[in-house]
């Protein structure tokens, strides 16, 4: 953990994160702006919604409670605006990280092979290259003729049938490999771009 004092502002540096507390008062009074990646990001992301589940249970647990009668009841700590400015609060960070996620995602560039992509770009390029390679790799494992097997009932004496492909193998080979090759390239730019590239977000 690295503290630098820049005069009106005090800069903490830890683990792939920035925190930048816009003056000398306390943690607890001063504005903060954090510079992230995209991967720590998605960590707070993951943090942030396992929070919120804790509050979202414990207000299910503690807002009811069963009673006999003639018995002094057992009841809960439960104070409703406590659990329910805290949950509006995790969702503000939520949705205020996702915006700024989005909105880097939208403009930010890398380069991929020979072109320049956004991230977003990137992503949506993914989904349509691995859905298009789950094809080629169904035509490409199979074989040039093969039987076909009716489930009807038929003479001793019919005639097998076979079915065949109607393209080129080795070109099928050569496209799965290509495809294949591009999306490792993607995810080579996008995991880069995830671990070392800093934007703002002000949480």
């Amino acid at each position: 953990m690295v503290f630098e004092d820049c005069g009106n502002c005090i800069a903490m540096e830890q683990s792939g994160y920035i925190i930048y507390i816009v003056s000398k008062r306390t943690v607890w009074e001063a504005k903060i702006m954090k510079k992230i990646t995209s991967a720590y990001a998605n960590k707070m992301l993951r943090s942030l919604e396992e929070d919120k589940a804790f509050w979202v249970n414990k207000e299910a647990a503690s807002s009811t409670y069963v009673a006999a009668v003639n018995e002094e009841p057992v009841i809960p700590e439960y104070d409703y605006m406590t659990i329910a400015n805290t949950i509006d609060e995790i969702d503000r960070k939520i949705v205020t990280i996702k915006h700024t996620l989005n909105l880097t995602n939208a403009t930010a560039k890398v380069q991929v092979g020979n072109q320049e992509m956004s991230i977003d770009s990137i992503l949506i390029r993914m989904a349509q290259l691995n859905k298009r390679k789950a094809v080629l790799d169904d035509m490409r494992k199979r074989l040039p003729k093969m039987r076909v097997y009716s489930n009807s009932f038929s003479s001793s004496g019919s005639v097998p049938e076979y079915k065949y492909i109607n393209y080129d193998l080795e070109v099928i080979r050569q496209e799965y490999d290509r495809i294949s090759n591009t999306i490792m390239e993607m995810q080579i730019a996008l995991d880069r771009y995830n671990q070392t590239v800093l934007f703002d977000v002000d949480i």
